[in-house]
């Protein structure tokens, strides 16, 4: 497995701050590689090292409890500031009470967790502050091509468009095992990570809202037009019932929104979301017979590596005319347009149009898979396999 040393690169300072370090992040996105490579690495300098995995048998049957957990630690470590690696803590019930003790015993902490609760308003209360969190996600396309390149496989920017970048697809040997790996991901995610811990009772319903959603992505939402979807299907629910489970999805990491941005009025339109996924592979596998879903997968991964890149983003609306995005980052503001192919004249015009009302003070840019360079004296065109390659804008 490959050294993520963009993430590593921002949790070393803290190595050996009392800080609870929480690293989370959906499930399989690699936070277990990235916590037992900090525990490699201080292993290197302190022998006082302590590791536990909460989804081994082994760890949640001996440790059921936070006192457990406490006696455990004191018990195995040495006198010198120990550093605690906590996998999966989520398992634990009340594991917070632990850690609160843990770090006032001279310890470095460092936890990891598949749901955004880590996270939750309660948590940081209970903690004071004492914490600092690290969002990790699956493979961008260049992290895809190091792994690939270190298994001695390759994988291109189509690739990447349909099975995205949970860094174990890649370790598939085709087509059929990597739709099975994703398939078989998803459902774990549903069952483990979502109807057995918020005990769903409407699994029927909440698996179809799950696939409505997933099939949506890089689309303009609401909670009413899914309510509308389901009364369509002949389900009975509440749009209160719809946000609950959206807000489920959330927390597992699974999908993002974000608000749309008003140029007129130069503020953001909160009754308006866009859904992201956190990998395209999830809408891939719900396509049947391949008809895979490009034009929207390609608007979800330019998302997803902004989003790596540090961008903070919003979409959109002039004059009844959408730009997909609005990419801040250190005072300089992005206009973004997200074709698969532009070239054609009225793909052309539908895709620049909207750039015509925005001053030239902000950089306005088209990304497509168009061969050729279809920029302009005010817009500029990227190539989606070098932008996949960038850094930054």
């Amino acid at each position: 497995m490959i050294k993520r040393e963009f993430y590593l690169s921002q949790i070393r300072p803290f190595y050996d701050s009392d800080l609870i370090k929480v690293i989370t992040g959906v499930r399989r996105c690699g936070k277990s590689v990235i916590l037992n490579a900090i525990k490699d690495e201080i292993a290197e300098r302190s022998d006082n090292v302590i590791y536990l995995n909460f989804e081994e048998l082994e760890v949640s049957e001996r440790i059921s409890s936070p006192i457990d957990l406490v006696e455990y630690v004191k018990l195995n470590r040495k006198k010198s500031k120990c550093y605690v690696f906590l996998d999966e803590i989520q398992v634990l019930d009340k594991w917070q009470m632990a850690l609160k003790d843990l770090r006032l015993r001279d310890a470095s902490i460092f936890i990891t967790g598949s749901n955004s609760k880590l996270l939750s308003s309660e948590f940081m209360t209970y903690l004071s502050g004492r914490e600092v969190s690290f969002r990790v996600r699956p493979f961008v396309y260049k992290e895809l091509l190091e792994y690939s390149k270190e298994l001695g496989k390759t994988v291109t920017p189509l690739d990447y468009l349909i099975f995205g970048g949970f860094p174990a697809r890649i370790e598939q040997q085709g087509e059929k095992e990597t739709t099975r790996y994703l398939n078989e991901l998803k459902e774990t995610i549903v069952i483990k990570d979502l109807l057995l811990r918020h005990k769903v009772k409407k699994d029927v319903l909440f698996r179809k809202i799950v696939d409505y959603v997933m099939k949506s992505n890089s689309r303009i939402f609401s909670s009413k037009s899914i309510y509308d979807y389901m009364r369509n299907e002949r389900f009975n629910c509440s749009i209160n019932t719809i946000i609950k489970y959206i807000d489920y999805l959330k927390q597992a990491y699974l999908i993002e929104s974000i608000d749309q941005y008003s140029v007129k009025a130069k503020r953001e339109l909160l009754y308006y979301s866009k859904i992201y996924l956190c990998d395209v592979g999830f809408n891939s596998v719900l396509k049947p017979d391949g008809a895979y879903d490009l034009e929207h997968n390609l608007e979800n991964i330019v998302y997803n590596e902004l989003v790596f890149m540090g961008y903070e983003l919003t979409t959109c609306r002039i004059n009844e005319k959408e730009i997909d995005f609005r990419a801040v980052k250190d005072g300089k503001t992005y206009y973004i347009q997200v074709a698969y192919m532009a070239a054609h004249p009225a793909t052309y015009e539908r895709e620049f149009s909207p750039f015509k009302t925005i001053d030239n003070n902000n950089q306005k840019i088209l990304i497509s898979l168009d061969p050729i360079d279809l920029s302009t004296s005010v817009v500029r065109h990227i190539k989606f396999e070098d932008f996949l390659l960038l850094d930054s804008l």
